[in-house]
């Protein structure tokens, strides 16, 4: 494998749908995807991947490989968040760093979709559990982050004033991103109960139940237009990313740079737990983009619930407007590379 895989990815359908939807956007075009229309191709990715994962899973069975592998990708989504926390904390602050510890801790599924497909089109198998190391990847990232807000948070008058067991209690539940359980609750409900999670796994679930041969005959649904549907994903996606260009002189050079060099970062790490795992050459992709994607849906809508005064347009656009562009275009065709080399 050499270095021509990138450009040839850049050269594929996906990718190139993308470029298009960010020069139309570069443009001002009135071209646009209506919500309901881009709504229904995600639910169609997310159901479609899930399908196909359950079904490779329900041939390969559940076994020691599949539990390490699973319990790597949860070891990856508590670790990162921690060195991205210490990096960041001296340059944005305790709150934005923690929600940017999250972003980069969790995973996005799109990158994800993407990277199957890319392994798809070149014939690379991988394990169907890999898709339930996805789902399982979000949730264990947004609670270190919440953790890391709280541990150094520095105390602000009123809660010096007031215990958070006292008369305020309750207030302080709802008003500054809260200490009870009921609050934690409903972080924990937000970060596993979410619709992409819920369709991934139930549809992981109902893979796994019908099996190989109950898959057939939806596969002319379920499989085959699963390549055209994402160009036009992506192609919402790259307008999307695009509007999100203006915020990043706000964002400043140097968090550019971490969004830039924290994704091939985070996936050496993936690709050396793989090699340590001895995991087959698929799986250690999906790991490495599991490991260098950041969240851009489940983890903002948690952090602006747990952590209000961190800055969404940080958070948000790093992973949307730099790593999310720099995987589909660059960073899943280096990482195959990088695997390649290493395994």
């Amino acid at each position: 494998m050499d270095p021509a895989v990138i450009l040839h990815n850049l050269l594929t359908a996906p990718p190139l749908f993308f470029c298009l939807g960010i020069a139309a956007a570069l443009i001002r075009s009135d071209l646009e995807i209506p919500n309901a229309v881009s709504r229904l191709l995600s639910i169609y990715l997310l159901t479609s991947i899930g399908l196909k994962g359950g079904v490779e899973l329900a041939h390969a069975g559940f076994g020691p490989h599949v539990l390490l592998t699973l319990g790597a990708c949860v070891a990856l989504a508590m670790v990162v968040p921690l060195w991205t926390f210490a990096a960041l904390r001296p340059l944005v602050g305790t709150p934005t760093a923690a929600a940017v510890a999250a972003t980069y801790g969790s995973v996005s599924a799109v990158t994800f979709i993407i990277a199957t497909n890319f392994l798809n089109e070149r014939g690379v198998s991988f394990g169907g559990h890999m898709v339930a190391g996805l789902a399982i990847m979000e949730s264990p990232a947004i609670v270190v982050g919440i953790l890391l807000a709280r541990r150094f948070a520095a105390p602000g008058p009123a809660e010096a004033a007031t215990s958070p067991r006292g008369a305020g209690g309750a207030g302080d539940g709802a008003g500054n991103g809260g200490r009870n359980g009921l609050r934690w609750g409903a972080l924990l409900h937000e970060a596993t109960c979410n619709g992409a999670v819920v369709l991934l796994v139930g549809s992981l679930l109902v893979g796994l139940a019908i099996g190989p041969e109950g898959f057939a005959p939806i596969a002319s649904f379920a499989a085959e237009p699963f390549t055209g549907i994402l160009c036009l994903f992506l192609l919402d996606m790259g307008l999307v990313a695009a509007r999100r260009f203006a915020d990043l002189r706000r964002t400043g050079w140097r968090l550019i740079a971490f969004g830039l060099v924290a994704p091939p970062l985070h996936a050496c790490v993936g690709i050396a737990a793989a090699a340590l795992l001895r995991l087959e050459p698929g799986d250690a992709v999906l790991l490495a983009v599991l490991a260098g994607s950041a969240s851009y849906i489940a983890v903002p809508a948690a952090m602006r619930l747990a952590v209000p005064e961190a800055s969404p347009s940080t958070y948000t656009t790093l992973a949307l407007a730099v790593t999310f562009p720099f995987n589909v275009i660059v960073g899943i065709p280096l990482y195959m590379i990088l695997a390649d080399a290493v395994l």
